[in-house]
């Protein structure tokens, strides 16, 4: 079952999907639909990631410089 919902887009963008639409024989629907499971997709693993990392321990922007230039990468 879908649900409808009305999405305002920018001219250019708007034109430039319904040409992808029409030449990938899709519907901007599809089109929407896939981008927006592919957004959400790559949120639930950048999420993941950041679990799989929390215990790690944390450096300032400022130790993590002076650690570079300590070991000549800087």
């Amino acid at each position: 079952m879908t649900k409808r919902s009305t999405i305002y887009f920018e001219p250019e963008l708007h034109k430039a999907l319904r040409l992808k639409a029409a030449s990938t024989e899709r519907t901007v629907s599809d089109l929407v639909n896939d981008a927006v499971r592919q957004a959400l997709s790559e949120d639930q693993e950048d999420l993941a990631a950041f679990a799989e990392r929390a215990a790690e321990p944390t450096i300032s922007y400022e130790a993590l410089l002076d650690d570079l230039k300590a070991h000549g990468k800087l």
